[in-house]
């Protein structure tokens, strides 16, 4: 799905991971899940390319469902995968993610939630073997779209987001997310499965601070009324369920 030039969204609302595209090439940011292989390639005919031209992979975390393809593209294909140091462990096998279901849960974007992953190989996920680290602040410009690195320590702690400004666009992982996997409720909100929720919401400044028209999270719709306007709501949402 062409969001706008250059920037594409592979996946939907449910789990998702974008392409940065320009004229060197394809960054990935995130892998969602095993099953999500066959639309990244059908994603790239689309846009007239092939699996040949992607160039990197950046998780902005190491949860399984931002994991999905990537190994397969760094095993069979050679492209680098990037993750935080901090999410190393976690991206390859070793470490557990927050599972604190919290309040207001609905059983039918649970269970749709957890269905479509499964029908999209989400217990096949493979684990990272290698990838390449990174610590936050780093300006990858030899990538496409040349991303920008911003730790956003909160839902995990190498949770990182993705910034291009070239594309007016900041790819932010589970830093926050526009559709509760497990409330069904839309609109900028914090993420559920949070290590660490204040460190979360205080990663947000980082956020807002980009200036990004295009805020893309791994789990629900595309945000293009600014970074600034959804890390507000963001807190507004955050405050109201604190009461």
């Amino acid at each position: 799905m062409q969001l706008s030039p250059g920037l594409r969204r592979v996946g939907n609302e449910i789990v998702a991971s974008y392409l940065f595209i320009d004229g060197r090439g394809v960054t990935v940011v995130d892998a969602g899940l095993a099953g999500h292989y066959g639309d990244l390639v059908a994603e790239l005919a689309d846009a007239g390319l092939t699996i040949d031209d992607v160039r990197a992979v950046i998780l902005t975390h190491g949860d399984t469902d931002h994991l999905g393809f990537a190994e397969r593209l760094r095993r069979d294909h050679g492209v680098p995968v990037y993750v935080h140091a901090a999410d190393l462990d976690r991206a390859k096998g070793g470490d557990t993610p927050a599972t604190s279901f919290g309040r207001g849960i609905r059983p039918w974007p649970v269970v749709r939630f957890f269905a479509y992953a499964l029908a999209k190989g989400g217990a096949r996920t493979e684990y990272l073997a290698d990838a390449r680290t990174l610590e936050g602040g780093e300006h990858l410009a030899d990538l496409p779209g040349s991303p920008e690195i911003i730790s956003m320590h909160g839902h995990s702690p190498g949770s990182i987001a993705v910034h291009s400004p070239a594309l007016g666009a900041v790819a932010v992982g589970d830093a926050l997310t526009t559709r509760h996997v497990l409330t069904g409720r839309r609109g900028p909100q914090p993420a559920p499965f949070t290590d660490s929720p204040d460190a979360a919401l205080d990663s947000l400044d980082r956020l807002a601070a980009t200036d990004a028209e295009w805020v893309l999270p791994g789990h629900g719709t595309p945000w293009n009324r600014g970074a600034a306007e959804a890390v507000r709501l963001v807190r507004e949402a955050a405050a109201a369920t604190a009461r």
